[in-house]
């Protein structure tokens, strides 16, 4: 029988390396549960990137839903989600506050003249601390935030014109049948 426990390690392990492809196949890897939907959104005051004097903070946009875009110039991906940002931003039917993720506010600046800017506001955490609060794991990430200040969704990687119609559309749509703050 002891000759047999390395074979019946060796099934075991073979098991579980099957188990975990199974799963991967079975699970986007984007999908990370947030333990902030819905909870309210992490105070914050972060300064804006076209006057660095003047802050928003999470009261200054309580009232109506708005969508929380964490974008940055060295973010490979955020080039690609931008093109989709500046065709269908304005028809998702909320603003678009564009967080800037650790980067300086020279580049997101040349960054943004470059490719255009779908935002109604950038708001810039160049040190990277407020988005700890928000449990961002990198960018680009995206947060819908009702009018409460409450978390209602998020997203992991760019938006894509699929993510907004079939997912991001439809989590608006519920925001905008719920009564007014």
């Amino acid at each position: 029988m002891s000759r047999l426990l390395p074979f019946f390690g060796f099934l075991l392990l073979v098991a579980l390396f099957g188990f975990g492809i199974w799963w991967n196949t079975q699970h986007d890897q984007r999908e990370v549960p947030s333990p902030l939907i819905n909870k309210p959104a992490p105070a914050f005051a972060l300064p804006k990137l076209d006057d660095p004097a003047q802050t928003v903070s999470r009261d200054n946009l309580l009232g109506k839903p708005y969508l929380i875009n964490v974008f940055a110039s060295w973010c490979i991906a955020c080039g690609e989600e931008h093109p989709v940002l500046m065709t269908q931003g304005k028809s998702i039917g909320v603003p678009i506050v564009g967080y800037n993720y650790k980067d300086a506010p020279e580049d997101a600046k040349a960054w943004l003249a470059k490719h255009g800017n779908p935002y109604d506001m950038v708001i810039v955490d160049q040190e990277g601390r407020t988005a700890i609060d928000f449990g961002v794991y990198g960018a680009p990430e995206s947060f819908l935030v009702d009018g409460k200040g409450v978390i209602r969704y998020k997203r992991i990687g760019p938006l894509t014109p699929e993510v907004i119609e079939k997912e991001l559309k439809p989590a608006i749509a519920v925001l905008a049948k719920e009564p007014a703050p």
